[in-house]
């Protein structure tokens, strides 16, 4: 019988990395993104005593309550309660040919069975619910109901250890609409405040674009009073006059 050599099974497998054979046809996985809003920076750990090793524990600082977001578009398949056991609050979404992603420990659940969510969008809060002993994310990316070793944007993360990521995750932008009591415009300023200097202004009802935010003076408008300010890429507008359907900051720091 002929012998099968190393050379020959890494020349027959090679031109299949990157692709997952299911029932004989390759599944491509969807374009995953970091599970946080664009622009954050976490830290990343896996390890071999890890359950299941394929997942994933992220941190920073201070991170108790930070927003989780889909990791790519689909449907939330569960949303489940372990108590003070296993994953506590979670979530799964699934995302077409067999792929679902989960994210753990979660203080605050905030879809239901059966949604429709896109990606970037938020699913719950950082916690230390279930058998964590501190608050992080624990996610994962599955396959048929198994943990694969995690890709985002494109790229597998780095294992064995720990590694700081950088999220891409809907840096497009996220979109409001510019809102007065009066019905006035709004004046667009250089910086967070309204001591610098006028560079414009938008219509009142008009949609923009946040690409990230700020604090700077404090300003009371239609929508409350925040020390928020929006950038909307000709400069600031305080978010007292943006609606995004969101209380709170919803795009990264500038």
């Amino acid at each position: 019988m002929k012998r099968i050599t190393r050379a020959f099974v890494t020349a027959l497998v090679a031109p299949l990395v990157g692709l997952v054979l299911v029932q004989g046809e390759a599944s491509a996985a969807p374009a995953f993104q970091l599970p946080f809003p664009c622009g954050q920076v976490w830290e990343g750990q896996t390890r071999t005593n890890h359950s299941p090793a394929n997942s994933v524990d992220f941190n920073r600082a201070n991170d108790d309550g930070d927003p989780v977001v889909a990791s790519a578009g689909g449907t939330v398949t569960r949303v489940a309660n372990e108590g003070s056991t296993s994953y506590g609050r979670w979530v799964e979404i699934g995302h077409g040919s067999g792929w679902t992603t989960r994210y753990a420990h979660l203080s605050v659940q905030r879809v239901s069975v059966g949604q429709t969510v896109s990606r970037g969008q938020r699913i719950g809060d950082v916690g230390t619910t279930g058998g964590s002993t501190g608050p992080h994310l624990h996610f994962e990316q599955r396959l048929n109901g198994v943990a694969q070793r995690i890709v985002f944007n494109g790229s597998t993360i780095f294992y064995w250890g720990t590694r700081s990521y950088t999220s891409r995750n809907a840096c497009s932008g996220v979109t409001g609409t510019v809102g007065t009591d009066s019905g006035a415009s709004v004046t667009i300023r250089s910086g967070p405040g309204t001591g610098y200097a006028a560079v414009g202004s938008v219509a009142n009802g008009a949609t923009v674009t946040i690409r990230c935010q700020t604090r700077g003076e404090t300003i009371t408008g239609k929508y409350g009073t925040t020390s928020l300010w929006d950038h909307i890429g000709s400069g600031y507008i305080s978010d007292a006059f943006v609606y995004t359907g969101s209380d709170g900051q919803v795009a990264p720091n500038c």
